[in-house]
């Protein structure tokens, strides 16, 4: 078939695949958007299936297609790329710091986490483990193309472990005195603190630089350090709220279940089923919570740094509002 005859076959769908396919200015088409990229099965594609997504999507895009296509199966490659690739950079994504693999990872960690608060050792040991995939997660979902050193990666490391840790440890002495369920908190506490530290630390460089801003015909008007604060002050209080349904309805339910002695005579069974429930809170929790702000973020220009406002008075008087990537 000619280049002719497949940009015809190509022209009958007419989709804008710069876009997610759900409306993004409402939480609904947002929560859609995310419970696809968020799927873990996205994480069971091969490389194979993955390159013919992103080639259907870079075709599509320079009207070249593979004839016959559906609309259907063209938004499945869309999803497929959007849940491995980079929004920015265009690279492909480390699989364990893709979203597909936020909920087996953080049901297992989480679960496991919540299993053994009470020893020191295992709580040192899963406060570490956590932080080691949220580095990973922070660094793969960065806003921006730039790359960072191993100083700026390493440095967020240790401080999210040092304080998830601290927290953890001071908590459960704290706690020693108090109802067993309190005990059961301290988790959710010191990854609240953690995220507070290791997402500003991973992204400071955003911070100090700023982050890509677009009108909103995506045509790059600059590079702003408040658009950035923004974006990590979303995140941050996104991944809080991500935590809580996993971290304190499990809590709250195994406290129950103790009390009533279910697990005396199978006490091999506390991990598994505390992972089992982690993960039927995150599997709604971890896409709507990612819904909570558009992944493509605005700010008004009246917001941005002086010199940048000034700029964009001067050369474009009538733009408002401006837009950039926030992260996940």
């Amino acid at each position: 078939m000619s280049k002719e005859e497949k940009e015809t076959q190509y022209s009958k769908i007419d989709v804008d695949l710069s876009r997610p396919r759900y409306d993004q200015t409402v939480f609904s088409g947002r929560a859609k958007h995310f419970f696809q990229v968020t799927d873990p099965r996205n994480l069971l594609a091969t490389t194979k299936q993955l390159e013919e997504a992103a080639l259907t999507v870079k075709q599509y895009k320079e009207g070249i297609a593979p004839a016959g296509i559906t609309e259907d199966e063209l938004w499945n490659a869309k999803t497929l790329y959007d849940s491995a690739y980079h929004p920015d950079t265009g690279e492909k994504m480390f699989i364990l710091g893709r979203m597909s693999a936020q909920v087996p990872c953080n049901m297992t960690i989480t679960g496991l986490m919540m299993t053994f608060y009470k020893h020191p050792a295992a709580v040192f040991f899963w406060q570490w483990t956590n932080q080691s995939f949220n580095a990973i997660v922070n660094y793969t979902n960065r806003s921006g193309d730039e790359p960072l050193t191993p100083k700026q990666v390493i440095q967020p490391y240790i401080a999210a472990t040092t304080c998830a840790t601290a927290t953890a440890i001071g908590l459960n002495v704290l706690a020693k005195n108090l109802p067993p369920l309190i005990g059961r908190f301290v988790p959710f506490a010191a990854v609240a603190a953690a995220n507070c530290v290791n997402i500003p630390l991973m992204r400071q460089r955003e911070i100090n630089n700023g982050i890509p801003i677009v009108d909103s015909d995506d045509n790059k008007v600059g590079v702003s350090k408040n658009a950035a604060k923004k974006a990590i002050a979303q995140v941050c209080f996104s991944r809080i709220v991500m935590a809580m349904p996993g971290m304190i309805v499990p809590a709250i339910i195994m406290n129950s279940i103790e009390k009533k002695g279910y697990l005396k005579r199978v006490p091999w069974a506390a991990g598994p089923l505390q992972v089992m429930l982690v993960g039927m809170s995150l599997v709604f929790a971890t896409p709507l919570c990612c819904a909570i702000f558009p992944q493509k973020s605005s700010i008004s220009v009246s917001k941005l740094e002086p010199e940048l406002l000034e700029r964009l008075q001067k050369t474009q008087p009538h733009l408002q509002k401006v837009y950039f990537n926030k992260g996940l």
